[in-house]
């Protein structure tokens, strides 16, 4: 179980690195393993850049918790700004996205299981206080899907052109954003 975790923290980095160009002999090299390691634990390339592919996607999901609608949004998007916009969310989503033509399948199921579950997860939590009244009553899965592009939007297109870099005033912007989410969705 220590060589599987040393090669998927090899391919991690070198496919971080060098996207699905990553060589596999690369890779046995980074992990100190031999190459036949490296295919003991994922018979193909392909396989091992799927299971990267799936834990560098399962790593972006934000939980949500909380009755005050504010609060919990507010840690919300810091946490979710913090994965998504951070260095490793945005070499992931360039690992990513380049490779969703090659992996059409997988980048489905990729999408239901991170982003997919996330929309619902925040749908649910919408559409409770929806129902409760402490927003106004709207489709709770649109809600979710407009806050989350608020969220990443145009600050991933700034950090992936590299016009803007780190997290200084995430955590100001963050609540700006969650501000004016609430104030169109005020009851």
């Amino acid at each position: 179980m220590e060589n599987r975790e040393r090669v998927l923290r090899a391919a991690t980095d070198s496919f971080l690195a060098h996207g699905y160009a990553s060589s596999v002999d690369a890779i046995a090299r980074r992990a100190g393993v031999a190459k036949q390691t490296v295919y003991h634990h994922f018979p193909s390339k392909e396989r091992l850049f799927r299971e990267v592919a799936r834990a560098l996607a399962m790593s972006v999901l934000v939980e949500l918790e909380g009755d005050d609608v504010r609060a919990a949004l507010l840690r919300f998007a810091a946490a979710y700004r913090q994965r998504a916009l951070g260095a490793q969310g945005i070499a992931t989503f360039r690992t990513l996205v380049p490779e969703v033509q090659r992996f059409r399948s997988q980048a489905r199921s990729m999408y239901a299981n991170t982003m997919g579950a996330m929309v619902q997860r925040l749908a649910q939590f919408l559409g409770a206080a929806m129902r409760d009244g402490r927003l106004r009553r709207d489709d709770p899965e649109l809600a979710a899907e407009m806050l989350l592009s608020m969220l990443a939007g145009i600050d991933r297109v700034k950090r992936l052109f590299c016009v803007v870099s780190g997290v200084q005033g995430d955590a100001q912007r963050a609540g700006r954003i969650v501000d004016c989410f609430l104030r169109a969705y005020q009851p």
